[in-house]
This record gives structure tokens, sequence and C-alpha cells, in this order.
């Protein structure tokens, strides 16, 4: 086996764990948190809201920087023969299934459960998000039993 699927394994397993504890932490409440590190004994002078939003930032770099380097790539392999117009096809169609959502989508000011409005514009692109997922998840149903009938007629 080769270092490189040797690393790719390691990163999978990696980013498998790193996104277990991510959840967990997302969805502690930062009072709870703190009492659970002060039980362990494992709080210092820096206070655990703090030190959650530091990681957070640290996030956003890394996931900035990661879609910087799609798109180079992404850029690079269209310029070196990748077929563009295919490309195209497929970013127009995404546009287009997310044009469709956001015009039959529905927008109605909405008060949350922490007491905040959600504006009209803000719950139609919910909305939105929601019908693009239902388009999208049918549009790959329907291609799937189409080539699954396809192998069976062949």
């Amino acid at each position: 086996m080769g270092l490189h699927k040797i690393l790719k394994i390691v990163v999978g397993i990696l980013g498998v764990i790193a996104l277990v504890i991510a959840g967990v932490v997302s969805t502690l409440d930062s009072e709870a948190l703190q009492e659970e590190l002060k039980a362990v004994g494992s709080i210092n002078a820096m206070e655990v809201p703090a030190s959650i939003s530091y990681l957070m930032l640290i996030a956003y770099i890394v996931l900035g920087l990661i879609l910087v380097l799609v798109v180079v790539f992404v850029l690079k392999g269209l310029a070196s023969g990748g077929n563009a117009k295919n490309t195209l096809i497929g970013v127009g169609a995404f546009v287009l299934v997310i044009a469709i959502s956001y015009l039959m989508a529905s927008g109605v000011e909405t008060e949350m459960k922490d007491g905040e409005i959600l504006s009209a514009n803000g719950a139609r692109w919910v909305g939105a998000g929601i019908n693009a997922f239902y388009i999208l998840a049918s549009v790959a149903i329907g291609l799937m039993l189409f080539s699954g009938a396809k192998k069976l007629v062949k």
C-alpha cells in the first residue's frame, strides 16, 4: 500500500473525528461546557466561549483556504484541457435550479425560538434551499432508476 493511500486513510479518520468533536461542541451550551471543564479541572483563566470563538475563527480561515484552493485547482484543470463547455452547462443547470427554487418559495416574517425575527427574504431563502434539495434529490433518484432500468434492458 502506497504512502498516498495511507495518508488518505489517516486524513479521512482525522476528518471524521474532527466532525464528531465539532458536532458535540456545537450542541453544548457554553455554561454547561464551562461547568463540565471546571468539574474535570481543565479550565484556567481563559473563558470557554472565548476559546471556542478562537477555534471558530481558525475553522473559518481553514474553510476559506480550502475554498480558494478548490477554485484555483478547478480553474487550473479547465485551463489545462478540461471540458469547459460541460462545466459551464453544469454550473448553469445548478444556477437554474436555485433560481426556480427561489421563485417557488414563499417567505413570511417568522419569530424564532430565541425571540429574533427571521425576515421574509431569509425565510424565502430557507424555502429555496429546501426546494433545491428536493429537486436535486429527485433528479438524482430518477437518474439512478433510469440507469438501472437501462442496464436491465441491455
